[in-house]
């Protein structure tokens, strides 16, 4: 008789557990379902596997610009940031991330991303109350000019004629062909904290860069850009 009530045993202990389970055998948890690559929206997971190869962990920096710098987030306005992040800029090393520009992400994805850099990392007292140049040019800049400009705000670390002293050459070719005369301009408004290049304020203390500094010095870097490159890359608006 002993076997028998093994047998009806076994039974009824298998229902009992699959009832404390609340699932068949074999069946995931319901919090354990895998999201799909397409639905995710969480602005760090994007940021990490999307971005910050480039410009560092947490928008501190890396190869390209620090995109959680308050001072870029303060010049840079929505429309840019989410058309540079849709599109990329054709030319650069800046990619598009948007499927309808050739990229992985959805347009919702796109928008996480350019909303959380703003969302997590602007500061609205970033300026302090100052007046920096504006994100785009407002007019064409004069290369001659620009090498004067050179001289006075930025020679003193990247050396005569931009090719290197305590900071590195910015007239070297390979760089000037991998961004854009847009990417140019942020860079000498916002610098490089990261790297202990300044903003706009204080390469020359007391003295801040105008408008027409800033342009007239990235059209001497243009005019530094090789061939064939220079036409491609002059009107890309990368950051």
């Amino acid at each position: 008789m002993k076997p028998r009530i093994i047998l009806i045993a076994l039974p009824l202990l298998t229902s009992m557990a699959c009832g404390i389970r609340g699932s068949a055998p074999g069946r995931p948890a319901a919090d354990s379902q895998v999201i799909p690559p397409t639905k995710i929206v969480d602005f760090n997971s994007l940021y990490a596997r999307n971005c910050a190869g480039c410009h560092g962990a947490d928008g501190r920096g890396g190869a390209a610009i620090a995109l959680g710098d308050p001072v870029y987030l303060a010049i840079a306005d929505d429309a840019a940031i989410l058309r540079i992040t849709a599109q990329g800029v054709p030319g650069t090393a800046m990619p598009a991330f948007s499927k309808h520009s050739g990229g992985m992400l959805t347009d919702d994805q796109v928008n996480a991303i350019a909303g959380g850099m703003r969302s997590h990392w602007a500061k609205p007292d970033a300026l302090r109350g100052a007046d920096p140049p504006p994100y785009r040019a407002l007019s064409p800049g004069d290369p001659q000019r620009g090498a004067s400009v050179y001289g006075t705000y930025c020679s003193s670390c990247h050396g005569a004629k931009g090719r290197g002293g305590r900071a590195s050459s910015i007239v070297d070719g390979s760089y000037l062909a991998l961004v854009s005369d847009q990417h140019l301009r942020t860079t000498v408004i916002v610098g490089r904290p990261e790297l202990g290049a300044p903003d706009w304020r204080d390469d020359v203390p007391g003295k801040p860069m105008s408008s027409e500094d800033v342009s007239d010095v990235v059209a001497w870097l243009s005019a530094e850009r090789p061939q064939p490159y220079s036409a491609a890359v002059r009107s890309g608006g990368n950051q």
